[in-house]
């Protein structure tokens, strides 16, 4: 895994991103990763390719918020995305770590064992959940 620092938009980490925030914020949402001190970006590699990317917020030295996770559809399900989220709580030990997500994704989280938590209808017509994730 390594950590995305070039201001350039690297086309394949802006096609992932638009699977995880909407078209229109992908290049706003880039440049807060470059920019803020709190924020990281990371991406995977296979084969030559960058087939996964997770932004995060460090809200202090041990917890931290996934911003946004996203693996190409043909790799999901091979465990990339939990990979990711398990190399980056041990390379910065981090004691928890959260994310906001809406029902498509809560599967994934809960399978890492994440708790969530509902947060209601927090935009029209559209559930959101908490996952918070203590590690051990």
């Amino acid at each position: 895994m390594k950590e995305i620092t070039s201001t350039v938009v690297n086309p394949a980490i802006k096609k992932l991103l638009s699977y995880a925030t909407l078209e229109e914020k992908v290049n706003e949402e880039y440049k807060k990763y470059t920019c803020l001190p709190s924020r990281k970006l990371y991406s995977i590699e296979a084969n030559g390719e960058t087939v996964s990317c997770m932004g995060v917020e460090f809200l202090n030295s041990k917890e931290a918020v996934i911003k946004h996770i996203a693996v190409l559809p043909r790799e999901r399900g091979k465990g990339i995305g939990s990979s990711m989220i398990s190399f980056f709580c041990k390379k910065h030990d981090i004691h928890s770590i959260f994310a906001e997500t809406d029902k498509e994704a809560v599967n994934f989280y809960s399978k890492f064992g994440f708790q969530i938590t509902s947060l209601g209808e927090k935009y029209l017509g559209m559930e959101r959940f908490l996952c918070e994730f203590k590690v051990k």
